[in-house]
């Protein structure tokens, strides 16, 4: 019985596990030592909940309340796995971990962004400003709006995108 929920147990310990990374590597965060709400917050939180999710789910599939197999109406086995956009994802996900320090958040962003869409069927001329806008906000927000710093890069010492 308990090999018929391995996955079910699995799943909760993987998302507890999650929790309690998260939790341990929010002590890491530099924050001030007054009584203020700092920049752990949010991370504690996360990971507390993912802690109790996955305990409670770890405890449903104790008492035998499994997920339901997924019957698939619309799902259409006879479609194989578009490796090439699978690929096209992949290699833009690692030139943005490789550009963020080189040219910073707000052309890495950008970059990421546009290539998602292109590679799931954008068209680039639509998808290039939205990018670069949603980049440049997301970095605004970040540096001005909450104090927080992504890497600027080469926009280092411009106005409300330097945090």
């Amino acid at each position: 019985m308990i090999a018929e929920r391995a996955e079910e147990y699995a799943f909760g310990g993987l998302v507890a596990a999650i929790g309690v990374f998260t939790l341990v590597d929010a002590t890491t965060i530099a924050a001030r030592d007054d009584n203020a709400v700092g920049p752990r917050a949010f991370p504690y939180a996360v990971g507390i909940l993912l802690v109790v999710t996955g305990i409670a789910a770890i405890i449903a599939t104790a008492r035998g309340k499994l997920g339901r197999a997924e019957e698939a109406e619309d799902v259409d086995e006879t479609v194989r796995t578009d490796w090439v956009t699978v690929g096209k994802l992949v290699a833009v996900l690692v030139a943005h971990l490789v550009l963020i320090d080189l040219v910073g958040w707000p052309v890495a962003a950008a970059l990421l962004f546009f290539g998602a869409a292109w590679s799931l069927g954008a068209t680039w001329w639509r998808a290039l400003p939205i990018a670069v806008v949603l980049a440049l906000v997301v970095q605004i927000v970040f540096a001005s709006g909450l104090g927080l710093s992504l890497p600027a890069g080469i926009f280092e010492g411009v106005p409300l995108l330097d945090g």
